[in-house]
Order: structure tokens, then sequence, then C-alpha cells
């Protein structure tokens, strides 16, 4: 009887480490659920927050690009101001060209005016005897 009450305490101790033992591993297991959910969180939120950085940076970038758009629209209508004063300067020299000579002591040139508008008006009016034809020589 002794043995039995041995074996029987030597059972109940095995099952008493037994009992430990999965206790202990259960508890291992639940912190490593406790640690796995924790780093689960943390990286919840460095996501958040590298969400929210790009946000940020594309409110920036958004604004920049119309500000971009609004320089790009400003050079342009500097752009075709410029062309319009070019072909308006153009349209000048041409309504001009008659009226230039070469020839600084020729008899026959004019003073005249030039309007806004390319409207080219002789502003002198020359005797008949100043009046002479381009194309003879002077002596």
């Amino acid at each position: 009887m002794a043995e039995a009450k041995k074996a029987e305490a030597e059972a109940k101790s095995a099952d008493a480490e037994a009992n430990s033992a999965e206790a202990s591993a259960a508890k291992e297991l639940q912190d490593v659920y406790q640690q796995l959910i924790n780093d689960i969180k943390t990286d919840r939120e460095e996501q958040k927050a590298y969400i929210n950085e790009l946000k940020d940076d594309r409110q920036h970038l958004r604004k920049e690009n119309s500000d971009l758009r609004e320089r790009q629209e400003q050079t342009d209508e500097t752009v075709r101001q410029l062309q319009r004063e070019v072909a308006r300067n153009g349209r000048l020299v041409e309504s001009m060209r008659p009226f230039l000579c070469g020839n600084t002591g020729c008899q026959v040139r004019q003073l005249i005016s030039i309007a806004e508008s390319g409207d080219v008006r002789q502003t002198k009016n020359r005797s008949k005897k100043d009046e002479g034809d381009y194309n003879k020589k002077e002596k």
C-alpha cells in the first residue's frame, strides 16, 4: 500500500507538473499573442502617421502645382502680349516702308507720324518744287 500511495503521489505530482507546464505554456502563448496585438497596434499607428504625412505632402504638391500653373498662365499671357506687340511693330514698319529713303539728303523726304492704329499721316506739306521723283539721282 505504501507503494500504491507513493505511486499515487507521484502520479499526482506528475499531473500537477503537467498542469503547471500547460499553464506555463498557455501563459507564454498569451504573452506572445499580447505582444503580437501590441505590435499590430504600433504598426497601425505608424501607418496612420505615414498616411497623414502623405496627405500633407499631397496637399503641398497640389498647392505647388496650382502655383506653377498660375505662373505658367501669366507667362503665356506675357508671351501673347509680346507677340501682339511684335506684330503691331511689324505692321508699323511695313506702313513706314514707302516713306523711307536711304539718302539723308533726299529732297523728297517727308515728315510723317504713325498712330497707334498703324495709320501713317504726312505731318508737313511740302511745296510742289520740293517734291521730286525718288528715281531721280541727286546732283
